[in-house]
């Protein structure tokens, strides 16, 4: 009885957001190393925590994971379960904070992602290997921008991004991602240039669920169409009936361990990953 309760329960619960924090819980060190509060920038919100895997050194593979929250609200402390996971196959992972409205708005959160990425590469103690870049929801969009919009000027730096339930392009009207997005051109949610400026962004991969109602997983089948009309690299991994949150929670090793999510993501991620860490 207690299965079938699960079972019936499990969809909303996967799409609560609530499971982050116990997957976290949940998840293992193995002998990682983790250093909270590192600053990259000035101001509250200019932090990161970086997690290392036993035996780094200065050619591990750096993953760099943005939260979501509608560039409203979230932390980074929600996802330590993602940096214990990667850094448990011998990746690096950090986990950056960034301004939030109504502190920020764009292109404020962008520039500091660029910042906290620069940083990590200026850093003598953080690993030098391929470099990456992850995000979900509004953590997605900044990943996809600074993959694909040169005038972020850290894509060359990038050995690829993974979009997990990424916005991409739209025309926002509900406050207050409307006002977040006034100061961008034509007040639109836009990571995906023309084609011609996309020439020489990293390879994608693009995760979404087929019942995301947050974010229509129509952005993500968009963008891989855009990447290749510009001659680009972009995989896409459509999980069926999933959710907004449902990807994220499909990426901890609890969710997998249990059977409460399909492994696809997660084998998908690990998997370009090392395909693009040479």
């Amino acid at each position: 009885m207690l299965r079938r309760l699960l079972a019936g329960s499990l969809p909303r619960l996967l799409d609560s957001g609530a499971p982050m924090r116990l997957a976290a819980l949940m998840t293992p060190r193995a002998g990682a190393e983790e250093v909270r509060g590192l600053r990259y920038g000035a101001g509250p919100r200019r932090l990161l925590d970086l997690t290392l895997p036993r035996g780094a050194t200065a050619a591990t593979p750096l993953l760099v994971f943005f939260h979501g929250g509608g560039w409203q609200t979230g932390s980074r402390a929600d996802y330590a379960f993602l940096a214990r996971a990667f850094a448990a196959e011998g990746i690096a992972v950090a986990l950056p904070d960034y301004r939030l409205w109504p502190q920020a708005r764009w292109p404020d959160f962008l520039a500091d992602g660029a910042a906290a990425l620069a940083w990590l590469r200026g850093a003598p103690t953080v690993p030098r290997g391929p470099l990456f870049v992850m995000g979900h929801s509004a953590g997605g969009f900044i990943a996809a921008a600074l993959a694909l919009d040169p005038r972020w000027q850290v894509r060359q730096a990038l050995a690829g991004a993974v979009l997990v339930s990424a916005p991409i392009a739209w025309q926002p009207t509900d406050e207050p991602i409307r006002s977040i997005f006034a100061p961008a051109p034509g007040g639109r949610i836009e990571a995906m240039p023309d084609s011609a400026a996309m020439r020489g962004a990293p390879p994608l991969l693009l995760i979404h669920g087929t019942a995301d109602t947050v974010v229509g997983p129509f952005h993500s089948e968009r963008l891989a169409e855009g990447v290749a009309e510009a001659g680009g690299t972009a995989r896409l991994v459509m999980m069926e009936g999933a959710g907004h949150i449902a990807p994220m929670v499909a990426l901890s090793a609890p969710a997998r361990r249990f059977g409460w999510a399909k492994p696809a993501a997660w084998h998908a991620t690990l998997g370009f990953l090392r395909d693009y860490s040479g």
